[in-house]
């Protein structure tokens, strides 16, 4: 009898951790049962338990505690992997409770409200252009709290936050001339064209950011010009009596005033800081960082493929290239700060955010403008690094066990973990795969800045992976993860989506919005702002919110297809630019290139890469339910 004992006791012990686990899991992750302490159970330590059982190696696919490069043997994590053939559960399996709360959430959006969202989007710009108009023009940016413009800080010179970006050229309206053709407001565009013509000269005793003003200023002005002339554009009849080709005379105007950047620096890598009158400045640093100087391929490319003079490709092509040969030997990693005399890197933290975010993005979109095979290369080999050396967690982001997937900072020689953190700007990243057909990597790492969003409802400058908090607190409305969840709608017509873009305008609506605009979180916490609008807000975040919503924009309707630059200034893909009026530059180092980077897979075909996302997910939630709750568990959501 003592056998039979011994049986019932251990039945009654399973049902009374069933329940326990029951009350943890089913009831929630907060119940207090009338105690004055939470009820909840340890993800962590459970799988310390299911591990210690059967001997789970704790490296693996794990980055949720500090590695130390990649795959390090002493790596101690409470998130490791479990394997599938274990009769433990996994702890993934802890997070299925909730699962079909996500798909009632997430599983369709209805048209009236999708209407309803294109509507607020085109409100939230209005909102701030008519202010930007009333109140700040012809300055550069509107402060959007006391109504006032915003100029350069003449008093201040060293005040490259807000030197580096306003030049005394009336940067909003020149930033947001396309936007107005996207919302369908032709009239209001060719008014704001025709003010840009008659108001604005570079001409100015101003120290700009040589990035800034080519994405910001140079970009849109190319941009304009190409949709006023362009006999195929989609937004009808935008051109009027009189243009002669002003906004491509000042942008060439801009350009010539740039290129002392390139001049007298041993390596070709550009100055970061060119004055408008003077040039480079004589007090100029020699470091700069690697998006600075090598994402102004598209822009100053495209200017020389209209002008027909190769003068701006072969500088900005050179820089890129310069660049692109001090990478590591090792890693095939850049860093992120370099000597433009010396060719040292000053900073050697390798990421997808600031300092190295659109360098990867000019090196693929470069090559989808202009057919240039040596950039595809070098993007695809960039590509293949980066996978090998940043990204973090189990191999698929839709199957398995192991952490989500994740880009972290690492050593560019050495590839292993610098830091926590990963920074707002990376939430581009998702949208450049998207471009590149890797869209099922592009679903999670989206996912995850979404949970971060959902947290704050804003993204912080710096969020901490490892502590579950911001490191930098602010916000200035940037629109990375807004144009991101733009191009991933377009890949998958999914309408989680369009969730994330309604969660997006209804947090800018209630934690941005002041008596004349939307102001900068100053801390996304306590909600409190700073008096500044910058002006990629009405050219991007505006922008990817109104098209995320408008399915029957005429962008989205025509026969030609279109890339956005980094600034979101909308560009043709044209034969046009695939053609030159010149030699190829730099043959023989293009030669050299190809033999050292051979080519090892295809150029993306021209087919849809919707076609990647198996057929049974296309209209499901694009991450499954249990991820999408463990990411969410992993920002603290829970």
């Amino acid at each position: 009898m003592q056998w039979r004992s011994l049986v019932v006791g251990l039945l009654v012990l399973r049902l009374s951790l069933s329940c326990v686990l029951w009350l943890a899991f089913g009831l929630g992750h907060n119940v207090s049962l009338g105690f004055n302490f939470p009820l909840s159970f340890s993800l962590h330590k459970l799988d310390a338990l299911l591990r210690d059982e059967k001997g789970t190696d704790p490296s693996g696919n794990s980055w949720s505690q500090r590695i130390h490069g990649h795959g390090h043997e002493e790596a101690k994590t409470m998130w490791a992997k479990v394997e599938v053939e274990s009769p433990n559960r996994s702890y993934l399996s802890f997070f299925d409770g909730d699962k079909d709360e996500y798909a009632r959430k997430y599983g369709s959006f209805p048209d009236t409200l999708k209407a309803q969202m294109k509507d607020m989007a085109k409100e939230m710009f209005y909102f701030g252009y008519d202010n930007y108009m009333k109140y700040a023009f012809p300055e550069d940016e509107l402060n959007p709290i006391d109504c006032e413009g915003r100029g350069p800080d003449v008093l201040n010179p060293s005040n490259i936050n807000i030197n580096d970006v306003l030049g005394n050229y009336s940067l909003t309206l020149i930033d947001t001339l396309d936007t107005l053709l996207v919302l369908g407001n032709v009239t209001e565009f060719q008014r704001a064209v025709k003010l840009v013509i008659d108001t604005v000269s570079f001409d100015k005793d101003s120290t700009v950011q040589v990035f800034e003003a080519n994405i910001r200023i140079l970009g849109s002005l190319i941009s304009s010009h190409i949709l006023l002339t362009d006999p195929k554009h989609p937004f009808g009849e935008v051109g009027f009596d009189g243009y002669d080709n002003e906004l491509l005379h000042l942008a060439h105007d801009l350009a010539v005033r740039l290129l002392p950047a390139f001049e007298n620096t041993s390596t070709g890598i550009p100055y970061p800081r060119v004055n408008l009158k003077t040039g480079v400045p004589p007090d100029s640093i020699n470091e700069t960082c690697t998006a600075g100087a090598g994402s102004l391929l598209v822009e100053f490319g495209i200017l020389s493929r209209l002008i027909g003079d190769s003068t701006f490709e072969w500088v900005a092509r050179r820089a890129v290239r310069a660049l692109w040969n001090l990478r590591s030997n090792e890693t095939g990693l850049l860093g992120n700060v370099v000597n433009i005399q010396t060719g040292q890197w000053v900073g050697k933290q390798s990421g997808l955010g600031a300092g190295m975010d659109s360098f990867y993005e000019y090196l693929l979109k470069s090559y989808i403008l202009f057919g240039e095979k040596e950039d595809h290369r070098m993007f695809q080999a960039a590509y293949e690094s980066i996978q090998s050396h940043m990204r973090r967690g189990r191999e698929s982001c839709n199957e398995g066990e192991g952490d989500p997937p994740l880009y972290v900072n690492v050593n560019m020689f050495s590839g292993e973990i610098m830091n926590t953190w990963i920074d707002s700007l990376q939430a581009f990243f998702p949208g450049l795969q998207v471009l590149n057909g890797d869209v099922d990597n592009a679903i999670c790492l989206h996912a995850f800045y979404y949970a971060i969003w959902k947290r704050f409802g804003a993204l912080p400058e710096r969020y901490n992976w490892q502590l579950q908090a911001p490191d930098v607190l602010f916000y200035p409305l940037r629109p990375e993860l807004a144009e991101s969840t733009y191009l991933l709608y377009q890949a998958t017509k999914n309408p989680f989506y369009l969730h994330v873009g309604k969660d997006i305008l209804q947090s800018l609506e209630k934690n941005a919005k002041v008596r004349c605009g939307y102001a900068t979180l100053h801390h996304v916490v306590d909600k409190s702002k700073e008096d500044r609008m910058e002006s990629f807000f009405l050219s991007e975040t505006c922008k990817y919110l109104y098209l995320l919503f408008d399915e029957d924009n005429p962008l989205h309707k025509s026969d030609n297809k279109y890339i956005f630059t980094t600034e979101g200034h909308v560009v043709p893909i044209d034969k046009r630019f695939r053609e030159k009026q010149w030699n190829d530059l730099f043959p023989c180092e293009e030669g050299v290139l190809a033999e050292q980077e051979p080519i090892n897979r295809p150029p993306p075909n021209k087919t849809s890469n919707c076609n990647r996302i198996p057929e049974e997910r296309r209209y499901t939630l694009p991450l499954k339910s249990v991820y999408m709750r463990q990411i969410d568990n992993m920002v603290g959501l829970f």
